[in-house]
């Protein structure tokens, strides 16, 4: 059943390659993004100019990658990984996302980023997850990019109430003042990673952070957007 024992965690069906998590049959069968806006994920008649939201009011990062809008089968996969304690999905979730990015780095041009940060949860929730699941994320992409990963760059410095549920504005107050940066970022090309992005609050308020860092150019990467 697991990717573990050498199983697809789509169809079960026996891997080639046991590192790939997903067998290539359901690799292809995954549905296929819509045209999307590069710098914010959403949909958009063009999927390599910005569309014209980001025009009007743009998003305090430069791109925004993700494997899938949030459906299946990628949704049941995610759960499992966030509440089942799955943490043998974090290799299989974050190459989709690599895939993603190599797609995105020759089309777009992106740069490679210098350091990868992860959101960071409440300690209470990490404690009772056993995890940090954009930890997980952040630790496989750095090491096949050979890009720097700083896991005490970004805190939360007061607790909030869970996302879910809320509306985008309910959402913004949520989270205002949650997160601080302890390091020196200025310069620095920087891809900030979160599982999902939903209404894209959770990284824009840490993204603002960075901007008054000075950092150099922001990637948002996720497994999935919300579309």
């Amino acid at each position: 059943m697991l990717s573990i024992y050498g199983r697809c965690w789509l169809c079960r069906q026996p891997l080639r390659l046991l590192q790939q998590g997903i067998c290539s049959y359901c690799l292809r069968e995954l549905p296929a993004k819509p045209l999307s806006c590069p710098r914010c994920g959403l949909p958009s008649g063009d999927r390599h100019r910005p569309c014209g939201r980001c025009l009007q009011q743009p998003p305090p990062w430069q791109a925004l990658v993700f494997a899938s809008d949030y459906c299946l089968p990628l949704s049941t996969l995610i759960k499992r990984f966030k509440f089942q304690r799955t943490p043998e999905l974090a290799p299989t979730l974050a190459r989709l996302i690599l895939l993603h990015w190599l797609q995105a780095h020759r089309e777009q041009h992106l740069n490679r980023p210098e350091i990868i940060l992860a959101i960071p949860l409440q300690d209470k929730r990490c404690w009772r997850r056993g995890y940090n699941q954009s930890d997980l994320l952040a630790r496989h992409l750095a090491r096949w990019l050979g890009c720097e990963y700083r896991p005490a760059a970004l805190r939360r410095i007061r607790e909030t109430s869970p996302q879910q549920g809320l509306i985008a504005r309910a959402r913004r107050r949520n989270l205002r003042g949650a997160f601080r940066c302890d390091e020196n970022l200025a310069g620095k090309h920087v891809a900030l990673l979160d599982d999902v992005v939903t209404t894209g609050s959770t990284v824009a308020e840490v993204a603002k952070l960075l901007q008054k860092q000075g950092v150099a150019s922001l990637q948002i990467w996720c497994v999935c957007r919300t579309l």
